[in-house]
């Protein structure tokens, strides 16, 4: 399937929506609901729709390979010009299906009214070791973007440090949980870092782009402000080009990754 073939198929999933929603995966149990049992990928947004423009197509790719993921939307978009708090929810709830996670939402403090503190940063590890994942994913920590995007950046990273250390008096009540990997992903272009290097994802199979492209319609409410499916069709296409694939998405990594053999490390974006 090319690339209109694909979102095609991606807009015909969209109209379908309003009567049954398409389970992906069996990750796509349950949406809607908190996890009963441990997901792989756990992902947290600022905002409704920041996780699918940001790194939909990296959820779509996982749970499509069967891995399970969790979406926390820590606002309700309370603040934005377009849709009200009660559209949003059922957008995002909409956008999850779609990508065959899980979702739940988490009040810090209001749309536009992010604070770093300990208390949030508890709050957040308190979930970190309720889900238990394997990976983190959170907006990038690049000032030049909404403002919560990079607060909420800081915060989860440091949630996942604290969720680690057994004597915190106020998680005692879950056990302690290590995460292998904190990887940050990008809303908008500015919000990329500009040192240090970045794991490009191939996210180019067609049903991968279909689910995420479905995703990010689901936002119908907030596509009324600028046509941001075609900005992070386009970033995809771009980063994918220039990696030699199809579409390909930017994540980076807040520490070194260690690997058993270079063997794991895929290809260079150059293609030497």
């Amino acid at each position: 399937m090319n690339e209109p073939a694909a979102r095609k198929h991606a807009s015909e999933r969209y109209s379908q929506m309003t009567t049954k929603i398409p389970k992906r995966s069996p990750a796509g149990k349950g949406v809607g609901r908190q996890p009963a049992e441990r997901a792989w990928l756990l992902a947290f947004g600022a905002h409704p729709d920041d996780v699918e423009f940001g790194c939909g197509a990296v959820i779509a790719r996982e749970t499509a390979a069967g891995r399970r993921a969790h979406l926390v939307v820590c606002s309700r978009g309370e603040s934005g010009t377009n849709g009200t708090p009660a559209i949003r929810t059922r957008e995002a709830r909409a956008a999850a299906e779609a990508l065959g996670a899980t979702i739940e939402f988490l009040d810090l403090g209001g749309d536009a009214h992010f604070e770093v503190s300990v208390r949030r940063v508890l709050q957040l590890a308190a979930i970190v070791r309720r889900v238990r994942p394997a990976v983190l994913l959170a907006p990038t920590t690049v000032e030049n973007q909404h403002p919560d995007h990079a607060k909420l950046g800081h915060m989860v990273r440091d949630a996942a440090r604290l969720a680690r250390y057994g004597g915190v008096k106020e998680l005692k009540r879950l056990a302690p949980h290590a995460v292998e990997q904190v990887l940050s992903y990008a809303v908008t272009p500015d919000a990329e870092p500009a040192a240090g290097a970045r794991i490009l994802l191939d996210v180019s199979p067609p049903d991968v782009v279909a689910a995420w492209t479905c995703a990010m319609e689901a936002h119908a409410s907030q596509l009324k402000t600028r046509n941001y499916v075609e900005l992070q069709l386009a970033r995809a296409r771009l980063n994918g080009l220039r990696a030699g694939v199809e579409h390909a998405v930017p994540l980076f990594a807040a520490d070194a990754i260690v690997v058993d053999s270079i063997a794991a490390l895929g290809r260079g974006a150059r293609r030497f």
